[in-house]
């Protein structure tokens, strides 16, 4: 997606726990840039142990953007990321021709470089049924329902992905028109280049090190993070266990370790289930941007830590 013009975002892309904050920290001392960070969860000020926000030490070392900056009692997405990060880097490029974009978040980046698509603004009270449904009556049922309504986007989405199949329910049964005829998949201009690069590392290793960030993790008190908040579970006063209401909550690391405080499994059980789902997401990472031709892909073994 190069382009000649002189401005210049460089994005830092890749599974969870290969290394992108550091070599991101690496690039932008070199160039004279801040970080922009675009993972959607470090963006939540009361989430930091299970987002793996980068340490005092590495904030220190450069400016970072975008780091703890909203609360997770607030409604924020992909279309508010793309609209906030457009008027930071308009106003970043004034003084810099190069800046550092890092992040794994795939559709944050895709925001970024594409546009998304003039979605209607979400009706909760609509999202909040379809909760409800998918709590009772299981993913099954609105995945029938999707299908109906608009096969296409049924063929196309992740149909695991509940907040998926939620999202283009609620698009569809709010507007009328299916949630695929919303998309139209054109790309937006941008005043600057974008060169994505994309960091690897032998799936064996990466698991390796997902693994023993979750040890570390909970060493750190990743526990004590989650039971911090359970007060996010309160709706009008009474306590409500459904995660779906809150997507934040139901990130990787945090929904096992509710599902041991409900309950529902030893804490053991949910550190093993953690690491199992997080080994899942870096492959999904993986699998979402092996399309992208454009990504220029390095083997993160074999970076010196200089970039």
């Amino acid at each position: 997606m190069e382009n000649p013009k002189e401005k210049v975002l460089t994005i830092i892309l890749g599974p969870t726990a290969v290394g992108k904050t550091d070599y991101a920290i690496s690039l932008a001392k070199r160039l004279d840039s801040p970080v922009i960070n675009c993972d959607s969860r470090q963006i939540f000020k009361e989430m930091t142990i299970g987002t793996a926000v980068p340490s005092r030490e590495q904030l220190a070392e450069v400016r970072h953007y975008f780091i703890q900056t909203r609360s997770i009692a607030e409604h924020y997405a992909a279309g508010q990321y793309e609209i906030d990060a457009l008027a930071l880097l308009e106003e970043l490029f004034k003084t810099r021709d190069n800046l550092v974009m890092c992040g794994g978040s795939g559709l944050y980046i895709d925001a970024v470089c594409n546009g998304l698509d003039a979605f209607p603004e979400p009706d909760m009270e609509l999202r909040d049924s379809l909760n409800r449904r998918l709590e009772n009556e299981g993913l099954e049922s609105l995945r029938y329902q999707l299908k109906q309504l608009d096969p296409e986007s049924y063929s196309t989405l992740d149909i695991a992905n509940p907040q998926r199949i939620i999202r283009a329910l609620e698009v569809t049964l709010q507007t009328g028109r299916k949630f695929s005829d919303w998309k139209t998949e054109q790309k937006k201009e941008r005043p600057f280049s974008i060169r994505k690069v994309g960091l690897t590392m032998d799936r064996d290793r990466l698991y390796d090190r997902i693994n023993a960030r979750v040890d570390r993790m909970m060493a750190d008190g990743l526990l004590d993070e989650v039971k911090s908040l359970d007060r996010f579970r309160y709706r009008d006063g009474v306590f409500c266990p459904d995660l779906n209401h809150i997507p934040p909550l139901r990130t990787v690391g945090y929904r096992e370790l509710f599902d041991y405080l409900d309950g529902k499994t030893d804490l053991a059980s949910a550190v093993d289930s953690i690491k199992t789902n997080t080994r899942r997401y870096a492959k999904r990472q993986l699998s979402y941007w092996g399309r992208d031709d454009s990504i220029k892909w390095i083997d993160s073994d074999q970076l010196d830590n200089q970039g």
